[in-house]
């Protein structure tokens, strides 16, 4: 975005420049200026694509969007990860810091208003399809706002023109109700529509992908479409005003409709993109991961549908500065902020596990499997895993990742115990062990004389969580060809994507199936589709195919997009739309894998337990739907507060 941001700070130089005091102030940008030329309407829209709530690097439910210092990461309340600075379930934390949604969105409404009833008056200076583009976007924008207003709030007011007000007037017009949750996604759902009948297939104004087109819009709102299906589906949260609106839930009977809708949205962008396949081989499990990994940094992916670019150093972040392994630790010292869980990795297939799905590290006569490289008990994992997270003693960056919990010193013949009983949340005994404190260690001399770090490099150390405490650290996102040197907050310039094309297919696979499962037919199988699409996403992973659409669960579907999409911060959506979060965490331990090395055995061992810390996870049901400030209520006595607030 930094280019149009360069457009608006030359027209603001250039019309302040050159007018005459004899006509308005030189600080005041007047419609003319703005709507007579496309540069003024290419920055008036570099400003408003500029506040779109696009959740990316920058973001976490605890401090919302376009924070530079990251803790609390969205992963992290989750599941999917735990970290050293979130220890509890969260929602997000309405007004702390600069976070402020509510507002934030109808200041954005309000431009997107306002640029909708003013540029038709200047329509004749420009083509009908440079109109109806402009408006497209301008559309696109208010429903992605919208769209982010009703997953928090539920129904929120709805304000589709500008309101003015004159000191000393009354405030009525401006105290506007809260609609419908309904009518909310309808409102987001028509929006959409607008834009896709209205913009054209290809942008010209987009050269980075960060721009709308028909199939960006079309996206969106299968996104958005879905969500609405799953919360008039499974919601149990309700709110009414003195109208009888409805403004938290949605009635049962509008589910189909949605997903519907969801189904069709998805289903526009056949043939537009693709999944990415570049260096994929359908034989080869190292071209597998390596094709997973280049998606996210191939610039002519054909995966990708919408992405927000960065561009030093007016826009950057510090996504490697906090993520990267211990031993990779850049200049700021941080690294290891999101360590994937154990519970998240056991989704993944080519794990040895139990009959319950857990992994198998014990024998039959419950002694701990041994292993000569910690990698062993992973070397049939789908690559997709690898690709996603770092796995003890994997490489990256040219060295192996060595995360090791400690050494053991104790016999091994005839098997070594579990150092714990099953369940326990006890600290390890110290009996038998060789631990480190801090990643200043004191290496241990093993029996063949070789000295070998108790910890490995990147941990676990005990008094120092700037490692991998869960045994894992993530490797989706993290620039390979970053120099240790660079790896700095505020340096950064991967592009996000906020869209890409796998996602469309798991938003048309699950609106398939919620519809098969209603009994909906028509010209389509939804059924055999669902199926069809998630072993497409499969066949990409390198994840065992499924072999009918008969053995097919609704969370089936779910578990394949927890892990395609995992660490895009999708999965905290996702987990409120379907109403399981409150399930998920209801005094959980997120579980880990702590890599031993047996110092007598020569070989290594795991003992999956839960975390260390016993940190404990319990997700209010209330959360689902968020407070509506204060603040605003304050403002607006027509507000209606959400339950349990």
């Amino acid at each position: 975005m930094k280019k149009y941001n360069y457009i608006l700070l030359t027209l603001f130089v250039c019309l302040t420049a050159c007018r005459k005091l004899d006509i308005p102030p030189k600080n005041i940008i007047q419609d003319p200026d703005v709507f007579s030329t496309p540069a003024g309407i290419q920055a008036y829209m570099a400003r408003i694509y500029s506040e779109l709530p696009i959740e990316d690097f920058r973001y976490s439910p605890q401090r919302g969007l376009n924070f530079f210092w990251i803790i609390s990461p969205t992963p992290a309340t989750t599941g999917e990860a735990i970290s050293r600075d979130q220890t509890s379930s969260m929602q997000e934390a309405f007004g702390s810091w600069s976070w402020d949604i509510w507002g934030g969105s109808y200041t954005t409404i309000r431009d997107c208003d306002y640029f909708i009833q003013t540029l038709p008056s200047y329509a004749s200076n420009f083509s009908t399809a440079q109109v109806n583009a402009w408006l497209g976007e301008a559309y696109f924008v208010r429903g992605m706002t919208y769209f982010g207003l009703v997953k928090r709030f539920g129904g929120v007011p709805i304000v589709n023109k500008t309101l003015n007000y004159t000191v000393g007037t009354s405030t009525d017009e401006l105290q506007i109700p809260r609609s419908s949750e309904q009518a909310v996604w309808d409102q987001v759902a028509s929006d959409f529509d607008f834009a896709i009948a209205n913009l054209p297939a290809v942008n010209t104004d987009e050269a980075d992908g960060s721009r709308a087109n028909k199939y960006v819009a079309a996206a969106f709102e299968s996104r958005a479409m879905l969500y609405a299906g799953t919360i008039a589906k499974y919601n149990t949260t309700t709110l009414f005003d003195g109208q009888k609106n409805q403004l938290c839930g949605i009635p049962s009977s509008a589910a189909n409709g949605y997903f519907l809708k969801a189904y069709n949205a998805a289903k526009t962008l056949d043939g537009v993109y693709s999944l990415y396949l570049k260096s994929w081989s359908a034989t080869d499990k190292t071209a597998q991961y390596q094709n997973f990994v280049n998606l996210f940094s191939d610039a002519g992916s054909s995966e990708s549908v919408f992405v927000r670019e960065y561009q030093y150093p007016n826009s950057v972040h510090g996504y490697d500065a906090y993520n990267v392994p211990r031993q990779l630790i850049g200049p700021n010292g941080y690294s290891s902020e999101v360590n994937p869980t154990l519970d998240f990795v056991e989704m993944f297939d080519g794990i040895p596990k139990n009959s319950n799905g857990t992994i198998q590290n014990l024998d039959a006569s419950g002694h701990y499997l041994l292993f000569t490289n910690t990698m062993d008990l992973f070397a049939n994992a789908e690559p997709r895993l690898r690709a996603t997270v770092i796995l003890p003693g994997d490489a990256f960056k040219g060295q192996n990742i060595d995360i090791q919990r400690a050494i053991y010193t104790g016999p091994s013949a005839g098997g070594i115990s579990p150092l714990l009983p099953a369940g326990s949340r006890s600290q390890y005994p110290l009996t038998n062990l060789v631990v480190s404190a801090t990643a200043s260690q004191t290496a241990y001399k093993l029996p063949d004389g070789t000295l070998m770090n108790p910890a490995g490099l990147s941990g676990i150390f005990t008094g120092d969580q700037t490692c991998a405490i869960s045994g894992f650290s993530v490797r989706k996102w993290l620039n390979p060809n970053l120099p240790t040197a660079q790896v700095l907050e505020n340096n950064e310039t991967q592009t996000w994507i906020e869209m890409r094309y796998a996602e469309v297919l798991l938003n048309r696979a699950e609106a398939a199936f919620e519809l098969n499962s209603a009994g909906q037919s028509g010209a389509t199988n939804y059924s055999q589709d669902a199926f069809t699409i998630i072993n497409e996403i499969r066949s990409r992973a390198g994840a065992t195919l499924l072999t009918s659409a008969g053995s097919m669960t609704i969370d089936t579907v779910r578990i394949e997009r927890r892990k395609e999409l995992a660490f895009e911060n999708k999965t905290y959506w996702d987990l409120k739309r379907w109403r399981t979060f409150s399930k998920e965490q209801n005094g959980t331990i997120y579980r880990i894998l702590m890599p031993f090395y047996s110092a007598q055995a020569g070989k290594y061992f795991f003992d999956a337990r839960t975390d260390e810390r016993n940190d404990v996870y319990t997700y209010d049901p209330r959360w689902y739907y968020e407070q509506i400030p204060q603040g605003a209520i304050s403002k607006s006595p027509n507000l209606v507060q959400n339950p349990g607030y």
